[in-house]
């Protein structure tokens, strides 16, 4: 103890967690699986965990998981909180390893939001290894009625782990629900009032411009989604088909059926495969096939070749751009530029 500040020491030490991973130990206590054998020692500055708040202090610190809740919260916050993002932006969730800085970060927020679902369960032994019992958590899918995980259905076809793939830091495909709630503007619409909801209790100082500011970016969604179904109305039925299952939530909002090639963006077609889906582009008479920025597959390139289609780009929003101050703007660009490569995939 030096004064009111304690000093965390934190080794990273290639330390077997399962098969081929490893683990992150704060001490004797395991916090994140996956990161790298890579030996980092040092030390943050920890103070104790934050008091309660009252009007006139500091801004609340509050820390947001992954992009898009750090978009929602950010549209929430504005000239209220600080708002952080864990993740960067740049990084997907199962991209992302923490650092003693991330742990530095965590101790001094008041709020923590997340997604929900499972995309962030490595966490809990991250905030506790940094040592904040104040701090409070805003679980933003509270009261969303999730899309269970075909792969994770009882006596599916496929032999996969159903686990959400905490030791990684990704929620796995595999899990018992989709976790990518924020592709339905409606469903993100319900994040947002929850985040709305959460900052109040946390700091009911700023209650006005919270609600002021959650009102007027609801308004944004409810006009984006009306755009997206006035749109897509005449499709309704009409088949996606894409190299895996892309925006569940988005093709049921908007009343579109998800054809794949693979179930997993990992997995390898087979020639099974490729001929079941070649056949059922030629029979659906698409347009385009469907791909995502941040899964590529030359067997699914070279299908469009032979198919003579192009590919559309549909981004679920796991990454965007290194920019700190992103804000929630971004996604209703990227869901409007979303609908027009679909809108080109099932011909206008």
């Amino acid at each position: 103890m030096v004064g009111s500040i304690q000093l965390l020491c934190v080794a990273v030490v290639p330390v077997l967690a399962a098969p081929g991973r490893l683990a992150l130990r704060l001490g004797r206590r395991l916090v994140v699986p996956g990161l790298s054998s890579l030996l980092l020692v040092g030390c943050i500055a920890q103070s104790p965990p934050p008091g309660p708040r009252s009007a006139g202090s500091q801004p609340l610190k509050v820390m947001a998981s992954v992009l898009p809740v750090t978009l929602f919260t950010r549209a929430v916050a504005a000239g209220c909180a600080q708002v952080d993002s864990l993740v960067p932006a740049n990084l997907g969730p199962h991209d992302w390893q923490a650092t003693p800085a991330d742990l530095a970060r965590l101790s001094q927020a008041d709020v923590l939001v997340i997604n929900g679902l499972g995309l962030e369960s490595h966490l809990d032994k991250l905030v506790d290894a940094s040592g904040n019992t104040g701090l409070r958590r805003i679980d933003s899918s509270r009261g969303v009625v999730p899309i269970a995980n075909p792969l994770a259905a009882p006596g599916g076809d496929h032999d996969h782990d159903n686990d959400h793939d905490a030791e990684a830091g990704h929620a796995s495909q595999h899990g018992p629900v989709n976790p990518h709630i924020w592709l339905d503007p409606r469903r993100a619409a319900q994040q947002v009032a929850t985040i709305r909801d959460g900052l109040i209790a946390a700091d009911p100082a700023c209650r006005s411009r919270y609600r002021a500011n959650a009102t007027a970016f609801l308004a944004e969604l409810d006009r984006l989604d009306r755009d997206l179904a006035r749109q897509f109305a005449p499709h309704a039925g009409r088949p996606l088909l894409a190299f895996h299952a892309i925006g569940p939530y988005f093709a049921q909002r908007y009343q579109l059926l998800n054809e794949a090639l693979v179930d997993d963006p990992d997995q390898t077609p087979s020639a099974a495969d490729l001929e079941r889906f070649s056949r059922r582009a030629r029979q659906s008479r698409a347009r385009a096939l469907v791909s995502e920025p941040q899964a590529s597959s030359k067997a699914f390139v070279a299908l469009a070749t032979d198919l003579d289609l192009p590919l559309v780009s549909f981004d679920p929003l796991e990454t965007a751009p290194a920019d700190p101050t992103l804000a929630a703007a971004y996604y209703l660009s990227t869901m409007r530029r979303n609908g027009q490569q679909l809108l080109q995939a099932l011909g206008r």
